[in-house]
């Protein structure tokens, strides 16, 4: 947050010094752009965040600035968007960075056509750079902190969560423990670089892969054990708090003396061994394979497929329709309206539905502060330091809620065009009358009229997660006589998973009929969950409790597992009902009968 400010408050104080305010604009722009993917990240992470999102704002920027500046005319600035909608829609359903990539793209495009540019036309674009610049310097660590850098902090979160998973163990909040650490691997997973073969690597990031593989294992066996209700002593659940503890610099905690008495808590017992001697940096069997290598032509696949294709025709088919209601129109601020669609149809942000009206709302909230604001005083340096305050709450805002960004963010683009010479007063009403347009285009062509609705977020989330799950199962038989490749497997599936469980939650958001169809798939993915920890149990059972693969139970397991993407792929959630378990698993019984019981019953109907 102090960085936000201080990138956005640097170009505008140097703007008002230098009387070039219409240049500290445009530098602040690239600040705040910065700072809207700025992350608590290593400088390897953030510098490549950084620079895409910075690329796509300042592309679109010369692209609207030349066109403003040749004087095109409606129909040839419409087609223009138009096409910067479907590239960078297509570019959104690529992940978190292509979205905000995507989204800036055509935020950027529509913000150049229709703002008052400096002299000369190309400064405009020029100067984004150098307001991201500065934020992306203030965030380099220029002395290393082993306890507060971010991956250290991560790390100790993993740890944290895993002792929460151990505690709640045989308790009713079991689940929502599984995914608080599931969304902490997640997050560790995601800060350290993928291993690249033949490269060398310093012993703190070897020591901190390792205890994230270990910290893996342990959660794959921690799985079983809250499948199978198996609740471990009280001390053992609070090791892996003493171990966050020793990762941020404490002491090096006892490992306490039990007696683990069934398949799962001995895999349990032997796996966290494993974690507290990689965490003390001694040499530990971690019994995994080596992690999958990154893939080169992921983005270019994701980028084409049917998906992004999709998406972008989604967002194109929305800014096409808004640039015909800017050109029918007499609105004075053209660019908003596109703006405004870019800004909701951002894909990762949650529910279109609740986006849209949220965005109205806190453009009206937004506007009656600025309104206050202006009607106090219009001194440009009263003004810059509302607009830096604003930008240090972005951070916040956009982790807390949609609204309350929109909130935020409203006073300070009206307070730029008040900054950049225009009258910002002139703007409150005309922008609620604008927002309210983009808010119905999308509701109507992005929402109603489109066919890409909730449930067909969450099957093809179904699908992976199902595929997932049958490549960790055959991983687990074949781990008898293979290297064990399964804890990268599990990882995979419960990353699917956590997606699928988040497309159910966000079409939960939408109103009737896309909310019950996406609740028919909760039972479905409760299922699946609770199958990855039964694979896990019967991975114990058969490494630790002498039990031989049941080819007939497989094939049952798999057969369901092929039903339920059938299911997903003919949009026919299953729904049928489960008979959840409310005491220990029985360790003679196959773990996997179990699962393939809990199936059939899901799928009897």
């Amino acid at each position: 947050m102090v960085r936000a400010a201080v990138g956005m408050a640097v170009p505008l104080l140097l703007g008002l010094l230098c009387d070039r305010m219409a240049l500290g604009v445009f530098a602040a722009l690239g600040a705040m752009h910065a700072t809207m993917n700025d992350r608590v990240e290593p400088l390897r992470l953030r510098a490549p965040r950084i620079a895409l999102a910075l690329a796509a704002s300042t592309g679109g920027m010369l692209i609207g600035a030349e066109l403003q500046y040749r004087g095109a005319g409606g129909p040839e600035i419409g087609l223009a968007l138009t096409l910067l909608g479907f590239a960078g829609g297509a570019l959104s359903a690529t992940g978190p960075r292509g979205s905000a990539a995507g989204m800036l793209l055509l935020v950027s495009a529509s913000l150049g056509g229709g703002m008052a540019l400096p002299h000369p036309w190309w400064a405009a674009p020029a100067m984004m750079p150098c307001g991201a610049a500065l934020v992306l310097l203030m965030g380099v660590r220029y002395r290393t902190d082993v306890r507060t850098d971010p991956r250290t902090r991560a790390l100790a979160d993993v740890y944290l969560a895993l002792g929460g998973l151990l505690a709640a163990l045989g308790t009713p909040d079991g689940a929502a423990a599984r995914r608080l650490l599931t969304g902490r691997l997640n997050q560790l997973q995601d800060l350290l670089p993928p291993p690249r073969p033949g490269r060398s690597e310093s012993e703190r990031l070897r020591w901190l892969r390792r205890s994230y593989e270990a910290a893996l294992g342990a959660t794959e066996a921690a799985a079983g054990l809250l499948w199978a209700w198996r609740p471990v002593p009280p001390e053992v659940a609070g090791l892996p708090a003493r171990l966050a503890a020793q990762i941020t610099g404490g002491p090096e905690p006892d490992y306490p003396q039990w007696r683990p008495d069934t398949p799962s808590r001995t895999a349990f017992d032997t796996a966290l061994r494993a974690a507290a001697d990689t965490v003390a940096g001694r040499w530990a069997p971690l019994d995994t394979a080596a992690p999958p290598p990154p893939d080169p032509w992921r983005l270019r696949v994701r980028l084409l497929s049917g998906g992004s294709v999709r998406y972008g025709l989604r967002v194109a088919l929305c800014v096409a329709v808004a640039e015909a209601a800017v050109n029918l129109l007499p609105l004075d601020r053209s660019y908003w309206v596109p703006m405004t669609v870019a800004f909701v149809l951002k894909p990762d942000l949650g529910s279109v539905f609740q986006r849209a009206v949220s965005r109205a709302l806190g453009t009206v909230l937004g506007i009656a502060v600025t309104a206050v604001l202006l009607a106090l005083t219009t001194d440009p340096w009263v003004l810059s330091l509302v607009i830096s305050l604003c930008v240090a709450l972005l951070p916040y805002s956009t982790a807390a809620h949609y609204g309350l960004n929109t909130v935020v963010m409203t006073p300070v683009a009206l307070l730029l065009v008040q900054l950049g010479g225009e009258s910002g007063a002139a703007e409150f009403w005309p922008r609620v009358l604008d927002t309210a347009l983009a808010s119905g285009i999308v509701l109507v062509f992005g929402y109603l009229l489109w066919p890409d609705r909730p449930p067909h977020r969450i099957e093809p989330s179904v699908v992976t997660a199902a595929a997932a799950l049958r490549r960790y199962l055959a991983a687990v038989v074949a781990g008898r006589t293979e290297p064990v490749a399964e804890v990268w497997l599990r990882r995979t599936a419960y990353r699917a998973l956590a997606d699928a469980r988040q497309q159910v939650a966000l079409g939960l958001a939408e109103p009737p009929p896309a909310g019950r169809l996406a609740e028919l798939w909760l039972p479905t993915t409760a299922a699946l969950e609770r199958l990855s920890g039964a694979v896990a149990a019967y991975a114990a059972q058969l490494r630790y409790g002498g039990r031989q693969p049941e080819p007939e139970v497989i094939a049952r397991v798999l057969h369901s597992l092929e039903r339920i993407t059938d299911a997903a792929r003919t949009h026919r959630p299953p729904t049928g009902r489960t008979d959840r378990p409310t005491g220990p698993h029985d360790p003679e019984r196959s773990a996997l009968a179990r699962a393939a019981d809990e199936l059939d019953q899901l799928l009897a109907a």
